[in-house]
């Protein structure tokens, strides 16, 4: 059985309101500009993502993001998960991204969590991006019970849940 309904359409071009950005799904078209942001944010990144994915490592190539790129793009293009890239209006620069998952512990029906760069953090664009991705998951995606991973349970607590079996 899938984790979305077999009509369910994921959204394609969302913009941030109160922005010049927008919300896509990642390709792996996407490296060059992807890499630089993960990497320039990597430590920050690590603290968050690294104890639940392992993910960015210091060591990270730009090969590896390629691959994990394309892995991502196969994903949705499958509807096993999705990641979206936080663009600029021009599409020059990944600002973040949002990733939407199957649930991985007990307890949702759809796993969400979300970055910017870490010149975003605490600034307009990254409250833009915290007021949009909710109401964006409760308006467009068919979840009834979607978890907010570092927004409304910490990564540690969540790690702690059991894993769906």
């Amino acid at each position: 059985m899938s984790w979305l309904p077999d009509d369910f359409v994921h959204p394609g071009y969302t913009p941030v309101p109160d922005t010049a950005l927008h919300l896509r799904p990642i390709r792996e078209a996407d490296t060059a500009l992807d890499y630089p942001a993960v990497m320039g944010s990597q430590e920050r990144l690590w603290e968050i993502f690294g104890p639940a994915w392992g993910w960015p490592r210091e060591t990270m190539t730009y090969e590896e993001d390629r691959v994990e790129l394309l892995r991502h793009e196969s994903e949705a293009a499958a509807h096993r998960s999705f990641n979206y890239a936080l663009l600029d209006e021009a599409e020059t620069a990944i600002l973040g991204c949002v990733y939407v998952d199957p649930p991985e512990r007990i307890g949702a029906d759809g796993e969400v969590s979300w970055w910017v760069v870490d010149e975003l953090v605490g600034g307009d664009s990254e409250e833009a991006l915290d007021a949009l991705v909710p109401r964006w998951i409760a308006t467009e995606w068919p979840f009834r019970n979607p978890r907010l991973l570092g927004r409304d349970i910490t990564w540690q607590d969540w790690l702690a849940l059991p894993r769906v079996s």
